[in-house]
């Protein structure tokens, strides 16, 4: 490792792929670029899994491919950073290295049964939303992990101790994926995670920053088990050296979402950014306060360094990516990239609304049962009208949450900055800001949650002293709103009896 190197490799670890880049922090300039699609598995309906040990070896492949594509070494680098989708849940056999089970994805809705369970204790859901910000549903991994203990015990572990004893002991390991990684990297002698990827288990004290025993105990989820809970920017420990030919640092970990805010500079309360991915996650700073959502939003840390936490309200819309791959996947489009033009190819949808609940609605909802809907059609309805009635309702969910953040902390945001894959459709960005009626923002480059997880990773091994002081990302692309009041507030109600519907439709 060099002290003095400017050059930081990030893990970027997604729900669709594994990617890895190095950055020069000096500069933000992106070196390399090396990534790998891992599968999905859909074993029920609306389950989601994945191979844990796919995600590991593919984030090992492309973090080796990144070294060598910017023509570095591993001694080179200053340090290394993470950042990995969240809530998703693993677990793990301490002693011998093996995933006990397939990773339960964070879109997965096997816990909704449980969930409906916990619903019933209203003293538990009330005290479980004020220690935690969040909602009751089955997103999160604390019903996850209570599901895979319910569901493994004993059958995991035949003539051995039961699982929740092995749990106990820490022969049983869980975490979310950065602490998989972690654990991997150094060979088993970390099991750690940051404050941003506990604060979406439900099963962490946002107030107290500390797993939270009143919830472990109804969940029946042992303490042994859990990752350490370091700051965003900390120690977690060295890589190995067969990781990348010599031990490495790891100084920055951070859930996707939230390194996306600190990618974007959103370092003041009042500050906003929408990443439009397999879902959409709108987070807005809040500063040093939580603030508890009245509307349907979730509460989170936003980030934690030395000087303490930061909070973000969120709210978190669940298929986005995933309209596009359907209209894909259903041959109304051949490619994503055709989506927009055609889309601007009519006026408008000619009456189509849709409703894009595959695995149920997010935030302000918090409906796991609604499923997806199209309405409105007629002889006259074609193809276009189909497909841009589909990306017109990503940006009708995120106006919905945009209201939600303005009521619950009494701010009205004036620029929203996005970043994501699926923002970088034009005629989507155009209609949201029209939508919206404020300034859309997207920088020239998508990699902003790689590039807030290698800030976080600049200020745990000392490159940086402030959340600050990082370069700029470079002009960005802007859309201004040009949409009539009158004709705005048509859509938008026109959208709430569409949602209003498919909640009846169960």
């Amino acid at each position: 490792m060099s002290s003095n190197s400017p050059y930081i490799l990030v893990l970027d670890q997604g729900t669709t792929s594994s990617r890895a880049l190095v950055f020069h922090m000096e500069t933000g300039q992106i070196l390399a670029l090396a990534q790998k699609e891992i599968a999905q598995y859909y074993p029920q309906p609306g389950w989601v899994e994945q191979d844990a040990d796919e995600i590991w070896l593919t984030q090992r492949q492309v973090a080796r491919e990144a070294l060598a594509a910017s023509r570095l070494q591993a001694r080179d680098l200053r340090c290394l950073g993470i950042t990995n989708q969240r809530e998703t849940v693993v677990m793990w056999d301490a002693l011998t290295g093996r995933p006990l089970y397939p990773a339960v994805v964070w879109q997965c809705r096997r816990s909704a049964g449980l969930c409906e369970e916990l619903n019933r204790d209203e003293v538990w859901v009330k005290e479980m939303r004020a220690r935690t910000g969040l909602t009751l549903d089955p997103y999160f991994s604390g019903t996850k992990i209570a599901w895979l203990m319910r569901h493994l015990d004993p059958s995991v572990s035949p003539g051995q101790q039961p699982l929740r004893a092995r749990m106990e002991k820490g022969e049983i390991l869980v975490g979310t994926i950065d602490s998989w990684l972690i654990w991997n990297m150094t060979e088993g002698s970390r099991h750690v995670t940051d404050a941003t990827n506990a604060s979406r288990t439900m099963l962490f004290n946002i107030q107290t920053l500390a797993w939270d025993d009143y919830l472990l105990d109804r969940l029946g989820i042992p303490r042994g088990t859990l990752p350490e809970v370091l700051r965003s920017a900390d120690d977690f420990g060295e890589s190995n050296a067969d990781f990348l030919g010599c031990s490495v640092p790891i100084t920055g970990v951070m859930g996707d979402q939230q390194a996306a805010l600190l990618g974007h500079g959103c370092t003041d309360p009042g500050m906003i950014k929408n990443t439009y991915g397999t879902g959409c996650f709108l987070l807005a700073n809040t500063g040093r306060q939580a603030c508890f959502s009245r509307y349907g939003l979730l509460t989170t840390v936003a980030w934690r360094l030395e000087e303490g936490p930061c909070y973000a309200l969120e709210g978190s819309v669940f298929t986005v990516g995933s309209v596009v791959q359907w209209l894909v996947q259903t041959g109304l489009i051949a490619v994503a990239a055709e989506s927009g033009p055609l889309a601007m190819s009519v006026a408008d949808t000619n009456g189509v609304m849709f409703v894009p609940a595959f695995s149920g609605l997010g935030s302000p909802y918090w409906d796991a049962q609604t499923r997806g809907m199209l309405m409105g059609l007629t002889s006259g309805s074609g193809r276009a009208h189909i497909v841009r009635a589909a990306l017109e309702a990503i940006a009708y969910q995120n106006a919905v949450l945009l209201e939600a953040v303005a009521a619950d902390a009494g701010f009205q945001p004036r620029v929203m900055l996005v970043d994501g894959g699926v923002a970088q459709n034009d005629f989507l960005m155009g209609f949201q800001a029209d939508i919206l009626n404020i300034r859309v923002e997207r920088p020239p480059s998508p990699e902003v949650t790689a590039w807030g997880a290698a800030c976080a990773a600049a200020l745990g091994s000392g490159f940086l002293g402030g959340v600050a002081e990082g370069p700029s990302l470079q002009t960005p692309r802007v859309f201004e709103p040009a949409m009539e009041e009158g004709q705005r507030k048509h859509l938008l109600e026109k959208w709430r009896n569409a949602v209003a519907c498919a909640r009846s439709w169960k």
